[in-house]
């Protein structure tokens, strides 16, 4: 029998995506691992490859098509030896077995002649309700107790229509706030100015509300030094020079990375995440660093930073930075970090304030480096000097701690052999 081959969740996050492109038609013939389409997530566009063997008999969702639902059919594939013909014409055989990307309430069976038997109630696994991803998040949003609810799927699996009709649990149990979301403006005026009108893609939509809901819902502290680089320019140039033979040249940026992760090394008060009742204080410093793409900000990690060499930061930076630019990053690459960094310098901006990624608590925004007039042991001089400013979540993290880590900060780039040591 045929095979659906189903829009799949190529992110936690993702709950629906755009199938921007097929690289694959109808009558193809595709093995495991074959690219057959690309598609843009909420953070990014990636490829999608094939899992079994077979041939294409039917394309389902047309390409350019928004808002395709995880687990919607997006194809049919004959598997080998089925003739192509009969496939097209025949049902379609559902996987049986849940797999990780499916969201979508499965298919309820067709009534047979017998009295149906009642649903039973949902087997536990361990202490764990068996219930569909978005029957979850449902009964989450409208503070029902799953664990009241017969489910009506495969094994009395709670789906979609389970939590819908039921009513949430006592009084005492509180549904949990909706996050506000990015507010959106449908009737743009446009006072007769010539203009033109671009549809967002869904990487600038998440961002848009993602940006948003950290602005209402962190409160936000700022702070500010100004940190000398002459020295770090220097270890630059030295380091460069010895790196030469293995075809690596490092970036001011890099240096940046290992002197943020030392720093949070240095104060892991500032490491951490705000969880409501909680505080998680990481071990391990990953730093996400922001890059430009042609989707939209996305920041693929360095990961236990703090521990890696200059060197290995660069490599990994490089690789990274070019996958981000051409939409091939992995969720694993780009999904976590445990504080960010974001650095305009090469744009000439001096000095600005970012925006936390949560759950994140803090993010660390660096300007330009530039001439400017200094004191130095008393006396007037002229440095090169960046100005760096830490956005920092006030609820996690106070600001006398959020100060130890910007000195801490300017203290390993003004003094960078620590970098290396």
């Amino acid at each position: 029998m045929p095979t659906p081959i189903k829009m799949p969740a190529l992110s936690p996050t993702m709950e629906e995506g755009t199938l921007a492109r097929w690289l694959v038609k109808e009558g193809d013939t595709v093995s495991s691992g074959d690219i057959m389409a690309e598609i843009e997530t909420d953070k990014a566009t990636m490829e999608f490859e094939a899992v079994d063997e077979g041939v294409i008999v039917s394309i389902d969702v047309a390409e350019g098509t928004e808002g395709v639902q995880v687990g919607t059919v997006i194809a049919t594939l004959a598997e080998e030896g089925e003739d192509p013909a009969e496939a097209k014409a025949a049902p379609v055989k559902e996987p049986q077995a849940e797999t990780k990307t499916e969201k979508a309430e499965p298919a309820k069976a067709a009534p047979a002649a017998a009295a149906p038997t009642p649903a039973k109630a949902p087997e536990p696994k361990g202490d764990r309700i068996v219930a569909s991803p978005l029957a979850k998040r449902i009964a989450e949003q409208n503070g029902v107790d799953l664990s009241g609810i017969t489910g009506s799927g495969p094994n009395g699996r709670i789906v979609k229509a389970d939590v819908e009709g039921a009513k949430p649990a006592s009084s005492a149990v509180t549904a949990p706030a909706a996050t506000p979301s990015a507010p959106v403006q449908t009737d743009l005026p446009d006072f007769d100015i010539p203009h033109e009108d671009d549809k967002l893609n869904n990487v600038r939509k998440v961002i848009a509300r993602r940006l948003t809901e950290a602005k209402q819902t962190i409160p936000h502290i700022y702070l500010t030094v100004d940190v000398r680089l002459d020295a770090l320019l220097d270890l630059r140039k030295q380091l460069n020079a010895s790196l030469e033979a293995q075809d690596i040249k490092l970036s001011v940026n890099d240096l940046l990375i290992k002197a943020l992760a030392k720093s949070l090394a240095m104060v892991p008060q500032c490491n951490v995440s705000f969880g409501g009742d909680i505080l998680r204080t990481y071990t391990r410093q990953d730093i996400s660093v922001a890059v430009a793409a042609p989707s939209g900000l996305i920041t693929p990690i360095i990961k236990d930073a703090g521990n890696k060499t200059v060197s290995q930061i660069s490599s990994e930076m490089t690789e990274l930075a070019g996958k981000a630019r051409d939409g091939k990053l992995q969720p694993q690459e780009y999904q976590g970090g445990t504080a960010s960094l974001s650095n305009l310098g090469m744009f000439g901006t001096k000095q600005f304030d970012a925006v936390i990624n949560p759950p994140q608590a803090m993010i660390l925004a660096v300007g330009a480096g530039e001439q400017r007039p200094h004191i130095v042991d008393g006396a007037l001089s002229v440095a090169t000097v960046m100005s760096a400013t830490g956005s920092f979540d006030h609820r996690a993290i106070d600001g006398v701690d959020g100060a130890k880590l910007m000195a801490a900060f300017k203290g390993l780039v003004e003094s960078p052999f620590g970098l290396v040591a």
